[in-house]
């Protein structure tokens, strides 16, 4: 099989959840010929499989390549983020900003990083920065909505997560972060719809599973608690979400 070949192979693998396949097309495609798209898409099956030390390695020798490739850039940068490097995550993210400042998706990843290292008003600014290149980002207005729901601005992010819907009513996160925000704030009934609504568009998103067991635990509903904490375990395999996990699989002994 050709360089090609095998690329385009590794390349629908992983469009299709197989990891396996994605991998094992895309060692043999480095081995033909090393471009710096053929070390990206074999770090994302890396990263998919959890090999993060691995993946790594792809990306450095991809950027060694194409030190400015900014697919390679922002990949390094989730990768970071998965490993809790959040200095280096910043230091990517704003690498990438300094290559393109019309770059959105680097602005409000880097205001996620930034409220992760619990900064508030620079990941506000850092959104705002993003809206003012594109009002109707709607992933600037769902990271506006996370960091006010942060900060207790409870309203401002209720309507930043409305508008988001409205822009794009078939894209998930908002629904599952608006209903996120309702459930802490006693509002199970909307909350669960919402989080339905969601996960209806998006099945593979654990966050929608996690919110509804506690909504249905709240409600003693255990049974089905029990159905959706197991679906967000069978779904949510990033090590940066091993204590989350934990306490989930407690929950769910607790329930037995």
């Amino acid at each position: 099989m050709s360089f090609d070949q095998l690329l385009d192979k590794g390349r629908t693998a992983l469009e299709e959840g197989d990891g396996t396949t994605a991998l094992q097309s895309l060692q043999q495609a480095v081995k033909l010929q090393q471009t710096a798209e053929a070390w990206q898409l074999l770090a994302e099956a890396e990263m998919e499989e959890g090999l993060l030390g691995k993946a790594r390695k792809s990306l450095d020798r991809g950027l060694t390549l194409e030190p400015e490739n900014i697919e390679l850039l922002y990949l390094l940068g989730d990768l970071c983020l998965e490993e809790e490097k959040t200095i280096e995550a910043l230091g990517v993210f704003e690498r990438i900003i300094a290559l393109d400042r019309e770059e959105i998706d680097a602005w409000v990843s880097k205001a996620m990083v930034q409220l992760h290292a619990d900064d508030p008003t620079a990941a506000e600014e850092s959104c705002r920065q993003a809206l003012a290149i594109d009002p109707h980002s709607v992933f600037a207005l769902n990271a506006l909505g996370d960091i006010g729901s942060a900060a207790g601005k409870t309203e401002e992010a209720r309507t930043c997560y409305r508008q988001s819907i409205e822009l794009e009513p078939d894209e998930p996160q908002a629904y599952l972060s608006l209903g996120e925000l309702l459930y802490e704030t006693g509002q199970l009934e909307e909350a669960e719809e919402l989080c339905r609504k969601g996960l209806e568009r998006d099945a593979g998103l654990p966050m929608g599973y996690l919110t509804l067991g506690y909504i249905y635990l709240d409600q003693d509903r255990h049974r089905e608690a029990s159905e959706q904490f197991r679906q967000f375990l069978r779904l949510e395999k990033s090590p940066a979400a091993k204590q989350i996990r934990d306490e989930v699989a407690a929950v769910l002994d607790g329930l037995k």
